[in-house]
Order: structure tokens, then sequence, then C-alpha cells
């Protein structure tokens, strides 16, 4: 059995410079990195709010390691 609607097929009608903006760029990046390589904490933060939080996440078990290696240095001697 086939459907029949009457509408018309959804065709894009603005230009291609004005559906791609650096607006939609950025919310798309940030969606990107946060399913990808982030869990996502939730929360709707601000742009700022995201980076800091991208930023601890990648900083803290960098510091973890560090901290790691010094007491290894320590103990070894």
């Amino acid at each position: 059995m086939k459907t029949v609607t009457k509408s018309p097929d959804p065709s894009l009608t603005l230009p291609w410079r004005k559906w791609v903006t650096a607006d939609r760029a950025e919310k798309g990046a940030l969606v990107v990195v946060n399913s990808v390589v982030f869990r996502s904490s939730g929360q709707n933060l601000t742009l700022p709010g995201t980076a800091i939080e991208m930023t601890s996440r990648i900083g803290e078990p960098v510091l973890l390691g560090l901290a790691a290696l010094a007491v290894r240095s320590r103990v070894k001697r």
C-alpha cells in the first residue's frame, strides 16, 4: 500500500551560504565533541562553561599522571 500526500516534497529555499552559518557550525561542533570525546554533564552550559568543562576533563588525567610519575621517581631511589 502506498501513501499519497497532497503536500509537495520539501526543498531548501535559502541559498547554501544563508543556512550554513558560524553559529550553527559552532553548535554542531560542540555536539560532536561532546558526544564523541566527552560525556556530557547533562547541563546546559554557556560556551565558556563548556570550554572549562572540556579543559578540566583533559587536564585532570594529565595532572594525575604527572603526580604518579613524581611519586614513582621519589619512591624509586
